[in-house]
């Protein structure tokens, strides 16, 4: 699969390879065979497993339960090697850059696709899809340009937040 309908998939469903906000780190494992480092917040207090350029959100408890990820595509720009690698262990494949209206092509194709609420983040446009709890941040500096970072229009990140639970 190309990293651009996985994009579209993750962002219309928050999940990422069958797991997502609520997975176990057993769960966590089963999904994505691939090299990672873990680090543990002061006092165990949090988890944040890092795959490089996707990172994963942990709370403790009984066990670690998932809270959060993000893709951080900015990092392909200047290490294409961390999608090389990833490809590898999921069979995703992305590019080094990641333009928003390929994305936004790609889910217009999605039936039910979500819906953005868009504000603007100094320099960067975020697109939020509520149903799914995913925010992806645009490059919006017109000025940027396409080297060791994304440029104009390309995807800095998507992420993956948990939703505030009414009491």
């Amino acid at each position: 699969m190309n990293g651009i309908g996985f994009l579209a998939s993750f962002i219309t469903t928050g999940r990422l390879h069958g797991i997502g906000i609520g997975s176990n780190l057993g769960e966590v494992d089963q999904a994505l065979h691939h090299r990672y480092v873990d680090v543990v917040g002061e006092g165990e207090a949090s988890l944040r497993r890092d795959y490089g350029f996707v990172e994963l959100y942990f709370n403790p408890g009984s066990e670690w339960v998932m809270s959060g990820g993000s893709i951080e595509l900015h990092r392909l720009a200047n290490a294409p090697e961390l999608a090389a690698r990833w490809g590898e262990s999921t069979g995703v494949e992305f590019a080094q850059y990641t333009a928003w209206a390929d994305v936004r092509e790609a889910l217009s194709g999605v039936p039910s696709g979500p819906e953005f609420t868009v504000t603007d983040q100094c320099g960067f446009l975020d697109y939020r899809a509520e149903t799914s709890c995913v925010s992806v941040l645009v490059v919006d500096d017109e000025e940027e340009e396409r080297g060791y970072h994304v440029g104009h229009g390309d995807v800095w990140s998507v992420s993956l937040w948990a939703p505030i639970r009414a009491n």
